[in-house]
């Protein structure tokens, strides 16, 4: 079973293309970027600390950052655990908290993905405090 780390690292096919279906606030049509789990652990590693974007403003500011006008939801939410676990498998193997993508500055309580991460969310609750951001 590859790691999250392992899966981090994964090259993927991403890529702008027309959103197949109306979903959410994704419409048919438009266009959508979707992805690699890459891109969204260098976009939230350029969060400063103390500042927080919900999941929306990120697909948001990928969309834009890749000229595309939404960024898919499903695979971002997907992408968003994967960032979460291997900066967790990080920190276990000793790296430093500054080392690793600070995706709690994303992530919260509430937010969905939070409930699925393996660790649970009293880490994410934690990083938050520590940086000041709400739970």
């Amino acid at each position: 079973m590859k790691s999250w780390n392992d899966r981090l690292n994964t090259p993927g096919i991403n890529g702008v293309k027309p959103t197949p279906r109306t979903m959410g606030d994704v419409i048919e049509g438009q266009p959508m970027l979707v992805p690699t789990p890459r891109q969204v652990d260098d976009f939230i590693r350029s969060i400063p600390e103390g500042v927080e974007m919900d999941v929306r403003a990120l697909r948001t500011a990928l969309a834009i950052e890749h000229g595309a006008e939404v960024t898919c939801p499903v695979t971002t939410g997907y992408h968003l655990r994967t960032v979460a676990e291997a900066a967790k498998e990080d920190l276990e193997r000793g790296m430093a908290l500054s080392d690793v993508a600070p995706f709690w500055r994303v992530l919260d309580a509430k937010t969905p993905t939070t409930r699925k991460l393996s660790f649970g969310a009293e880490f994410v609750a934690a990083q938050r405090k520590r940086e000041g951001l709400k739970p």
